[in-house]
């Protein structure tokens, strides 16, 4: 019942298998599977073995969770190419996407302990996104395609940008229990924001192009100058 339980919690989030058979053969199942065993072997301080495991597991499904990580319940990477760290710490329900680093940090006493996230209960990655340090990302908080989080994320929360910053998500999209991929663009993202951004970025292109211009009239000779007058 535990494994149908798991691949029932798969299907309620992703609209794209017809069966749960064609969930057993989805990557992120079998990393999760190899992780347990792995996990377990880290335990028991049969640290070879673990790795070994886990380089396997790596080999087979382009997903990489060190053998130190711990993961709960319903845990679900949508996809491969996801690499977290050995001391994550992640909940029951949480969704990640492709491309996503659970990553640590150097800590700044120079003595290893926590450097990588912990996941809350419900948490939800977004694709390319980058999770780094040992911070906590909050329950059912959401992070937007390719944000780079490094600091604590409150519950409930949607980030995006780089780096991450809260956004205002409309109560009905909150109040869903789950949002596939992370977050609902139409309503996260501001046109008048985005379009903001890009003019702010066509203005210092502007100005380095202005910069460069006045040098190079600076750098000519002053006969050529007035020819050119």
């Amino acid at each position: 019942m535990g494994l149908l339980s798991y691949l029932d919690s798969v299907k309620a989030r992703d609209p794209a298998p017809r069966s749960r058979m064609e969930i057993l053969i989805y990557p992120g199942v079998w990393a999760l599977g190899l992780h347990r065993v792995a996990h377990r072997l880290f335990r028991w301080r049969l640290y070879f073995l673990a790795r070994l495991i886990n380089h396997f597991s790596r080999f087979l499904t382009a997903i990489d969770i060190h053998p130190g990580a711990k993961i709960g319940k319903n845990f679900f990477i949508d996809h491969g190419f996801t690499v977290i760290g050995e001391t994550a710490d992640i909940g029951d329900d949480v969704t990640i996407y492709q491309c996503v680093t659970l990553g640590g940090t150097d800590p700044a006493n120079g003595i290893a302990g926590k450097r990588h996230p912990t996941l809350c209960d419900g948490a939800i990655i977004g694709s390319g996104s980058q999770v780094l340090g040992p911070i906590t990302v909050g329950e059912r908080a959401r992070i937007g395609a390719n944000a780079v989080v490094t600091r604590d994320v409150p519950a409930g929360a949607v980030m995006i940008g780089i780096p991450a910053r809260a956004t205002l998500v409309d109560a009905r999209e909150y109040q869903k229990s789950f949002t596939p991929y992370g977050t609902p663009c139409s309503e996260t993202y501001d046109p008048a924001t985005q379009k903001l951004e890009i003019l702010q970025c066509e203005v210092e292109n502007l100005r380095k192009r202005l910069a460069e211009l006045a040098a190079e009239r600076d750098g000519e000779p002053e006969g050529q100058s007035r020819t050119s007058a």
